[in-house]
């Protein structure tokens, strides 16, 4: 694949009698994914680690979750270079439950839920969440923000961080939609063979089912947000026993779960 810029640069005027000025803004494009030649999504995503956005994707759920190399990927790129299709193939006999949940319709950057032909809860043996303090929270923030170049560089991309319980970095990933940036994520983890280690998931925007039940899938115990929890994550962070922390900003920390 082609390198790419997660930004594009735009000239802007703000006011008549201004000067136009050079503004990044972060990158939007539709990204299709197709599993053995039927659609799965199109996500509207920020071009890159798309290897990682699928693999992550199809782990959280629950579509596939074995070896990188029991399946194929094949990137289709637009005129520009950039990959605009990815076409997985799964041996039949190892597609998990979720295919049949699949989505089937639009699922655009700020839903994660959205075209989904069913809503049901995820099966699987509940966690066990610890408590964190408001200061070792705001420490893994401070090492998050180290890592999100593109929201330095546009102020418009969510971002993704996974730590271990020492407070190791793991790996941290950006994109326009929120559930985008978990999944390459956890993608990134299952490539680099590290998701057994992680253990907290800190994200930049607000949490909804759609975020816990990544959580969940992924094995981790803990989730903290800078912004505020829907009551259907609450009630869900509960019952899958995920520790559910919000509005970690300033020195402020509320935990719901």
């Amino acid at each position: 694949m082609k390198p790419y810029l997660p930004y594009d640069g735009v000239k802007k005027e703000i006011e008549q009698d201004d000067e136009p000025v050079s503004d990044p803004l972060v990158a939007e494009r539709p990204l299709r994914i197709l599993v053995n030649s039927e659609p799965l999504s199109v996500t509207m995503q920020t071009p890159g680690h798309e290897t990682e956005l699928v693999r992550g994707l199809l782990y959280n759920e629950d579509i596939y979750r074995g070896p990188h190399d029991q399946i194929e990927l094949r990137f289709i790129e637009d005129r520009k270079g950039i990959v605009d299709e990815v076409r997985v193939g799964i041996p039949v006999s190892h597609i998990g439950k979720g295919y049949a949940n699949s989505r089937q319709l639009l699922s655009v950057a700020s839903c994660g839920i959205c075209g989904r032909t069913d809503f049901h809860r995820r099966e699987g043996e509940s966690l066990s969440g610890i408590d964190l303090s408001p200061a070792v929270i705001h420490q893994l923030y401070a090492q998050m923000n180290a890592h999100q170049s593109l929201f330095e560089a546009t102020g418009g991309s969510h971002g993704a961080s996974c730590f271990d319980f020492e407070g190791t970095h793991l790996t941290t990933r950006e994109d326009i939609g929120r559930h985008n940036a978990v999944d390459k994520a956890i993608g990134a983890l299952l490539r680099t063979r590290k998701l057994q280690h992680a253990k907290i998931l800190l994200v930049s925007g607000r949490v909804s089912y759609e975020i816990v039940s990544k959580c969940f899938m992924a094995g981790l115990p803990v989730l903290a947000s800078v912004s505020a929890p829907s009551t259907l994550a609450v009630d869900f962070a509960k019952e899958l026993g995920i520790a559910l922390y919000a509005f970690c900003r300033g020195r402020r920390v509320t935990r719901y779960a």
